[in-house]
């Protein structure tokens, strides 16, 4: 099975980063997460990216705050799969980051999820790893049906709620 990178631009970001690693790990998908910035550590990011897919690499993800250029320098140095995580920021609270991730020049694609939303971001390189696996594929069916059976009784137990009024 092909790895995930977890990337972000600074530790702080592990909290809501470590919602990607724990959906990762739930579905049993290898992972690195890592450290580098876009502009502290530009030539780390670029080398990094450029060798991911010799390294056993499927997808990319990049969570990255405020000027958030770490998904569009990752995505500009590979052919791989990148997704932005944006994150929340005490300035514009992540609507500035957001707009970086997402406002790719044409032939740079980063497939953007919501601001910190890590676990949406685990799950989407779940389901593009599980083109390729069928065991992954299974898991994501699995997972899909659970939340329905969810929906499902909670909606019955609403259902009594309304009786009882």
């Amino acid at each position: 099975m092909k790895k995930v990178a977890v990337i972000m631009g600074s530790d702080s970001d592990f909290p809501v980063v470590s919602k990607a690693v724990a959906e990762l790990k739930s579905y049993g998908v290898p992972y690195e997460c890592r450290v580098m910035s876009a502009h502290r550590t530009p030539s780390m990011a670029s080398d990094f990216a450029s060798d991911a897919k010799e390294n056993g690499f499927g997808v990319i993800i990049c969570a990255a705050g405020m000027a958030a250029h770490l998904a569009g320098v990752i995505a500009g140095h590979t052919t791989l799969p990148v997704i932005g995580i944006p994150m929340k920021s005490a300035a514009l609270e992540g609507m500035d980051a957001l707009l970086a991730t997402v406002m790719m020049p044409p032939g740079v694609p980063v497939a953007t999820v919501g601001i910190d939303g890590a676990k949406n971001a685990a799950l989407l390189a779940v389901q593009i790893l599980a083109l390729s696996d069928e065991e992954l594929a299974k898991k994501l069916l699995a997972e899909k049906q659970k939340m329905a059976q969810g929906v499902i009784a909670k909606d019955k137990a609403l259902q009594a709620r309304l009786d009882e009024i």
